[in-house]
């Protein structure tokens, strides 16, 4: 793809701030339909040479702030990437000073120095929008419900005699009110996936994997945009934080290791499942055990077996049959 014009966007609740390069202009524009129709026009108006498909857009990842211009942007057939904050920031090196003006001219002198390797943005489809936006709900209000039992739980553990029964009973009212929620959400999940064959089937077959659940399940989904987005499991387990690294430098040789960079909610998940699969999985459990034996660390076992159980799951996708467990029939 040969592009020719970089346009870096900082996005923020109200505004867009939008720097051409290699032209070096820079205008602001409301962050709304209006705003964004005004943009495309201030451009065409400033590329002069450039058609269409020599441009190029960059935009921050910010959450709500940047959908709407994300929906823009591909139902007028522009081409786009979406940058992590994260890679954003680190490839920037050491900045002083912050403004939004140079936030939109960062990100495009960025995309213009990834342009051999740009990787468009591909925007999900409304059902797995939407599957991401309730797993989102769901986490925030299993996060406030466990928030109220413990403390409902430390005050009777105080006041085992209590009789502030409107303290206690709202406590518990609130909490029962998360319940019903929560299990209110997790259904419209289940009916989402039901409705949709590709998803529903890709949720059987991680499912068929013994130690991996449905939370686990719906959530390698939405992360994988429906397993399109990895091209192998080592690239995902690389992005979960579960991809053991060598640790070296000259004659020092460290133990190799985890990083600390990773998506910390699908590393847990994988971390529930390791240690399901070593109680309930005769295979896993006896790795487990005998490696233990040997004198290796019990959290790099435990780490192995995390790795074993991400690499099932993508091979049950990419064979698209459930997963067996050969063992079973082992002489």
């Amino acid at each position: 793809m040969n592009f020719n014009l970089f346009i870096g966007i900082d996005v923020s609740k109200s505004t867009i701030d939008v720097h051409l390069k290699p032209i070096g202009c820079y205008k602001a524009f409301s962050n709304d339909p209006h705003g964004f129709i005004a943009m495309v026009e201030w451009i065409m108006d400033q590329a002069g040479k450039f058609c269409h498909k020599e441009l190029v857009f960059g935009l921050e990842h910010t959450g709500l702030y940047s959908e709407n211009l994300i929906l823009f942007l591909d139902q007028h057939d522009f081409a786009f990437m979406v940058i992590p904050g994260l890679e954003l920031k680190r490839s920037l090196g050491i900045r002083r000073g912050k403004s939004d003006k140079a936030d939109a001219r960062n990100i495009a002198e960025y995309i213009y120095e990834k342009r051999e390797k740009i990787k468009l943005y591909k925007l999900p489809s409304q059902t797995l929008d939407r599957l991401k936006k309730l797993a989102s709900l769901r986490e925030r209000m299993v996060k406030e419900r466990a928030a109220y039992q413990v403390r409902m739980e430390e005050y009777l553990e105080q006041f085992p005699d209590s009789t502030f029964e409107t303290y206690l009973q709202t406590q518990q009212e609130i909490i029962h009110c998360f319940n019903s929620q929560i299990e209110r959400v997790e259904k419209d999940i289940e009916r989402l996936i039901k409705e949709d064959s590709s998803l529903s089937d890709q949720y059987k077959l991680i499912n068929s994997i013994k130690g991996v659940g449905p939370q686990t399940a719906i959530m390698m989904i939405i992360l994988t945009n429906g397993f399109s987005s990895f091209d192998n499991w080592r690239k995902f387990a690389s992005y979960a934080g579960i991809a053991p690294f060598p640790n070296q430098s000259g004659t020092f040789n460290g133990r190799t290791k985890t990083n600390k960079l990773a998506n910390k909610r699908i590393k847990s998940l994988l971390t529930m499942c390791a240690s399901t699969a070593i109680q309930f999985n005769p295979e896993m459990r006896k790795y487990y055990e005998n490696r233990v034996q040997m004198g290796k660390n019990k959290m790099s076992t435990l780490n192995i077996i995390r790795n074993k159980l991400l690499a099932r799951i993508f091979a049950v996708i990419t064979r698209n049959t459930p997963y067996v467990e050969i063992h079973k029939y082992a002489a």
